[in-house]
Order: C-alpha cells, then structure tokens, then sequence
C-alpha cells in the first residue's frame, strides 16, 4: 500500500478503493455505567461510519451497544475488556500466570456532575468518564457537529492519568486516532482498535526485540512474529504486545492477534494499538520504577526461573558438527589449552543429513551417543542439540506424524512470505494446541535427555505453516502464540527429566519469560550486527525477560554468509560484550574456537578466565531477576527514567546493579561514553570519576572495554581460575571492594 496519510487507510487498514464489504463502528457517549461482581461496566453504544474517505455516521443504521468492563487487580493495574459481543473476560490463557500479589480490588461508581466517578473500594480514584457536552460558540455552519465520543480517563495507581485519544482530530471527519472502535467485513466483525493519548515528549520502549533507537516514539510496528534474518531491520523473531512509557506506566495487549502498535507516529499525539481480532483487552501497570512497571507485568504474566549454574559458563558452538570425533577434538583442545567452557552445543549436522531433524543422531557419525555423551560430562561439558517445531517430508516420523495428526495437516501449498523457513522446507508444523501432539514430541526430547543431552535448542517457531488446520485454534491467532507452547513443551519434560528449567529459544511472545533462556537471532559478525544486538537485548529486557544472550562473535559473515572470515577486532570485543551478558554462547557459520584467532587467542582465554571470576555476581544478580522485575542486562532508562539523555542510549547498559557496560562497536577503539549520576570506578584501570556527563573520545586498547562499576561495591567472585563449573564451590567466594585500593580486576586477579 503507498501511504496516504489517512488513518482509515494507513492505519486501520481499508480498501484504498473502499470497495470491500466493510464498514468501521466508532464508540459513543456511554449510555449506563453499573457494578458487577466487583467489575465496572459501560455500555457503549457504536456508530456505523458511512464508506467514505471521510469519517461521519451512517444514521440510517441503528446504533450497537456493547460493554466495556473496568477491572482492578493490586494497587497498580487496571484492566479494560471489550469483548464486543463475541468474547467474554476470563483471566485464564496461556500467556495469563498470575502471582499471588494480583489481587482483585472491588470497584464502585458514583454518578457526578457530568461525569461517572469510579474508585475502588479503598476510595482511590481509578477511573472518570466525561459525558459533559463539549463547550461551543457556533458562529459558522460549514462543518457538522463532532460526533459523540467516549471520554475515558483511568489512574492505575490512582496517580497517573492516562486517558483515551477521545478527541484525536482535525476536524470532525478527519481522524487521526480513534479511542475504540471495531470492524465489520462480509458480515464478520474482524478488527477492533483503541488508542491512548501521549505527550508531547513522551518516550516509549519495550514492545520486544527492536532492532532500532532506544526512544521508539515516531514508529509503528507490526506485532507479528517471523523470522527476523538478522538483526538490523524491522522483522523480528519476538515480538511482545508490551510498551513502556517514560510517564512511568506499562501497556500490556493480552492478545495473540497479528496486531499494529504505532507509538506517536500515525498521530504524534496518540498510541493506538489495531488488533486483527475483534477483542480488546488491555491492562494498563503504574508504578514509582521502571522496575515495578516490569514487576507488575511479570506478576500477570509469569516469572523466569534460574537458570542452573553451568548455564553461566562458555558455550561452545558452530554451525556445525558433523561427527562425535570432531566434537571430541575440540573439547580435548579445550582443557589442553585451559580454555574454560561448560557446554558444547551440536547445532544442525547431529542427524543422518543435515538439517533433516528427526531427534536422532547419525549412526555412522555418532556411533554411540550414548558413551559420547557421558565421556564428555566426564570432561565436565554438558550436551546442547538443534531442532526445530517441524517435521520434514524425508523424516522417519514423517508418517506417523501425519496419521495421528501431529502435525496440522495442510489444506493447500503454502505460498511463501519470503521468511517463512517452515512453509518452503517443510511438511509440517508440530501441532502444540493439541495435547497428543506435545506429548509425543516431548517423547522425542525424553529419548536424547534420558541419554544425557542437557539442552534443547527450540530453535524457529516464529513462523508456522499458515495454511493449516490446527486443532486449538486458527493459524492467524497461533503464530504469536506457537513460540510459548513449542518453549512450554521442551522446559517441561526438561526439567522433568534432568531437573533444570532451561531452553535455549529464538522466537517469543507474552509468557516466554517463564522459559529462560533467550538468544538473539542471526546476527551479522560486523559493527552494525553487534550494535543491534545490543538494541534488540535492550529492549527486550524492558518487555519482561530477564535473561538474554546473542552469537559471540555473530552468526553469519560478510560479505559471504558462510564463508568469510571474522574481523580479529569484531571477535575480541564481540567476546568483551559476551563476557558480560547474561549467558555466553559462541555460534556461526563457520569456525568459532579461539586457536582459530590465533592474534588474539591469549586475550581471549584471559577474558573467559574473567567471566567464570564473575560468575558469583551473575548468580546473584540472576536469582533478584527471578523474583523482581529486574533483568539482567538494564537500558540506561531502567535506572533514570527521569534523565531524558538515557532515553537515547541504546549502546550502553547496566549489568546488574553494579556494573555500568559501554562495549565498543568500531574499529578505532575509540567511542563517547555517558556516565550517570554517581561516583564510578573504571573496572579495568581503576580510574574514579564522577558521573552526570559524558566522556568524548575516550580511547580503549583492545585488551580493556569500558566498564564502571559503583563507587563502594562489593562484588562477588570466585577466587581461582577454573576449567568448567563443576570445579566451582561457591562457598568459596569472595568480596572484591571497590575502593581506594582497587587498581583494576586483572592487576587484582592475576
């Protein structure tokens, strides 16, 4: 579609011709407001707007009335439902895992003077609704009067206001924003829409992994999961129906519908959030921290579980290995050399062809995978394998699969979107809505974790065959949703079988937080690929996860995919950054093992030896992520919201609560670095400086990354250098004070 600069067209999606059977109904004045069972109710009535490329009522339908319910969980949630006649309020679904702390707070009304007053039963005011009729001094006839509204205003805490986009237009037909509507198209209502009105210089984040400027005001985004193919574009593989504001409130869609969010950019002064299904559910999360915004988010939403410990360490991985003799040489080289390293992950080449996943190792390239598998625990490495949600046409299961219906069967050829993995290689996606289904592929999984694999890599799942009948629900509503099932189903029989909830997942949606761990996608090995990175893992730490990793030194090459070679300073910083994140993962399409770099080597083996000193700190900043709203690695803005300079930084971060992390992203080892308020200590020189400015031009040598860490800081680390974790007692850790006598951590180290 070319932009036309029409909210009926550029954002809610109508023929430019206006020649679909479709009509769009606009909410009015409301009617009645009542209590029940503890809730709020609106009836609101909507109008039919004639067809037109100007918006005015269509009197000559009647109006339809449909209940907008007000709901209060907590002190600091507020929830709006409108199901328009076809859906109902429940707050059971899969994205939904309430905490003990969501609590329903009953809510009264009272009528007043012009307006319905709504409180809770405490006496603090959640909720107003203006039905005064709008002041005019009629001196003119060229236009009609503005049509009816609906003038809603809601204070989640009972301290900010966040009101609908009531009156969002120039004139009265020309709309820009609309506070609630819903369409109609062939007979079927089929997308609802409400926006919210925004502020001049307010700054918005989160909605998940974006790949763009840390302030998200001005852009509007497609809320539908698909294979991002690297890290600098607008496609991406986790999308969450989640926004942060700097007026210090959380939005979150409880939805699965391919959706659009556009955060002041249709109209500059509004949010208006499109829905392709005719549901609108939304809770709207205050707090006093950016911190209890994500906290209350999680307590609807679920909380991550710790990682275990070994997680913490080096993994090891390319694309790929191809035999247990090559993997055995690595691991081998590895302790020879004292390379420190926990886990070795077999990617796409462990089955009889590559990439053909049938959840069994080659036979004649792995043997025994059983012996393999248990000399290299031996070693103290764990196992890692590749898979993914779908069943090729060449599989062993392939059969079986389609008789018993698990996978979707397709009513036709897919036509490809250009991203969609699935669709052109294979037969079918794993039909998670369907409880046989699941279980059998956690049969799959049970077989390699009861041999002593220990992670599943639930690779994909932002895609699935969309041409498909599947058993729980269209494909249209499963697409989001797939990547929380499909990352359900392997943590489950994961920790049923070896006892630690881990993944290690691509895609995501609302929930998946409940199932670490994360990673970033198929990041370029270059300066711009390790930059979004970085901006993807920012944001997506401010949409609710709290642990997140990224392929050090990135996935694919250039300007071959797979053939080029990575740049030695891309490498040694892209290592730097890995060292502190919150798991470290090595991968790419060709040779990842250090000897490979051999300029850099020693420097590289130093800087592991320091990840595994740190990982005292990490554990501990790990287990507050479990239980707050916390992750671990924080955008400036998670901790000064209030300083409008972090709400343009998107290639700092904090690393835990200690550490402020600059990583440098070129090869002048040189960049400008913004120090917050406080009193900062450099991690690797020792240097004191005070914080509130910035430092230009600071030059770094490539043995050294900007790191601070606070003025006065304890910080937890292992005092002896160790080859994997199983060496590591924990009860041996130290307090490294940040003090006059700190010098820096490798003159205090070695």
């Amino acid at each position: 579609m070319k932009p036309t600069n029409y909210h009926l067209f550029d954002f809610m999606d109508f023929d430019l011709d206006l020649s679909r059977d479709e009509s769009l109904w606009k909410a009015c004045k409301p009617t009645a407001v009542y209590e029940k069972d503890g809730d709020v109710c609106v009836d609101v009535p909507f109008q039919k707007q004639m067809l037109s490329n100007d918006m005015a009522g269509d009197t000559a339908v009647a109006r339809e009335t449909y209940t907008l319910i007000l709901r209060q969980y907590s002190n600091k949630v507020l929830r709006l439902f409108c199901g328009f006649g076809e859906h109902e309020l429940t707050d059971r679904s899969e994205m939904l895992q309430f905490s003990d702390r969501v609590q329903k707070l009953p809510l009264q009304v009272e009528a007043g003077e012009g307006e319905w007053v709504i409180r809770s039963s405490d006496g603090v005011c959640r909720a107003r609704i203006n039905v005064k009729e709008p002041v005019l001094d009629p001196w003119s006839d060229l236009l009609p009067a503005p049509q009816e509204t609906l003038d809603l205003t809601v204070y989640p805490d009972g301290k900010r206001e966040i009101r609908l986009a009531a009156y969002d237009h120039f004139s009265p037909p020309r709309y820009d924003g609309l506070p609630l509507a819903y369409c109609v198209r062939e007979g079927h209502k089929e997308r609802a829409t409400l926006s919210f009105e925004c502020k001049a210089d307010e700054c918005f984040a989160g909605t998940g992994e974006r790949f763009t400027k840390m302030d998200l005001s001005g852009h509007t985004f497609f809320l539908k999961n698909q294979d991002g193919q690297g890290v600098n574009n607008r496609r991406t593989y986790k999308n969450i129906p989640f926004y942060l504001s700097s007026r210090l409130y959380g939005t979150f869609y409880h939805t699965c519908a391919h959706s659009k969010l556009s955060l002041a950019d249709v109209s500059t002064r509004s949010v208006e959030f499109l829905s392709d299904q005719a549901l609108l559910d939304v809770f709207l999360i205050a707090g006093d921290s950016v911190e209890e915004i994500l906290r209350g988010y999680r307590d609807l939403t679920g909380y991550p579980s710790m990682p275990p410990l070994w997680s913490f360490g080096i993994w090891m991985s390319r694309m790929t290995y191809f035999s247990a003799d090559e993997v055995e040489e690595i691991c081998r080289r590895m302790r020879a050399e004292h390379y420190p390293c926990d886990v070795i992950h077999l990617d796409t080449g462990w089955f009889r062809t590559d990439w053909l996943c049938e959840w069994k190792f080659n036979e004649e390239r792995f043997p025994d995978p059983k012996a393999f598998i248990h000399r290299l625990k031996e070693q103290g490495y764990r196992v890692s394998l590749w898979q993914l949600p779908y069943v090729a046409e060449d599989a062993e299961q392939i059969d079986e699969a389609r008789r018993n219906d698990y996978i979707a069967p397709l009513t036709r050829q897919q036509a490809s979107e250009g991203s969609n993995f699935s669709a052109l290689d294979y037969a079918g996606t794993i039909d998670f809505t369907y409880p046989a289904a699941t279980n059998w592929y956690k049969g799959l999984l049970r077989n390699l974790l009861e041999m002593g694999v220990t992670c599943i890599k639930t690779d994909f799942g932002e895609n699935i065959h969309m041409d498909a009948r599947y058993k729980g629900m269209p494909p249209e509503l499963l697409n989001n949703l797939y990547a929380l099932l499909y990352q359900k189903a392997a943590y489950e029989v994961t920790k049923e079988v070896t006892g630690d909830g881990i993944v290690w997942a691509r895609a995501a949606w609302a929930g998946c937080q409940r199932y670490p761990l994360h990673w970033g996608g198929d990041s370029c090995s270059s300066w711009d690929g390790m930059a979004g990175s970085l901006k993807g893992g920012l944001h997506f730490g401010l949409s609710g996860f709290a642990f997140w990793s990224h392929d050090v030194p990135g996935f694919h090459t250039l300007p071959n995919f797979m053939n080029s070679i990575v740049d030695d300073k891309v490498y040694m910083r892209w290592t730097q950054f890995g060292v502190f994140s919150s798991h470290m993962r090595y991968h790419g399409t060709n040779k990842r093992e250090p000897w490979h770099y051999p300029a850099i080597a020693p420097l590289v083996k130093q800087w592991w030896k320091l990840r595994y000193r740190l990982l005292p700190y990490l554990v501990e900043q790990s287990r507050k992520a479990t239980e707050t709203g916390y992750a671990v690695l924080r955008a400036l803005v998670f901790e000064h919201p209030e300083d409008r300079v972090c709400w343009h930084i998107d290639d700092e971060y904090y690393f835990g609560d200690d550490f402020l992390v600059a990583p440098v992203m070129n090869s002048d080892d040189c960049r400008d670095i913004y120090l917050p308020e406080g009193d900062w200590v450099n991690f690797f020189t020792g240097e004191r400086l005070r914080g509130g400015r910035w430092l230009y031009s600071v030059k770094v040598p490539l043995e050294e990354m900007p790191v601070f860490v606070r003025e006065g800081a304890v910080i937890p680390i292992y005092p002896e250098d160790v080859e994997c974790t199983d060496e590591m007692n924990l009860t041996k850790t130290t307090g490294l004070v940040i003090d006059t006598g700190f010098k820096g951590i490798f003159k205090t180290i070695r």
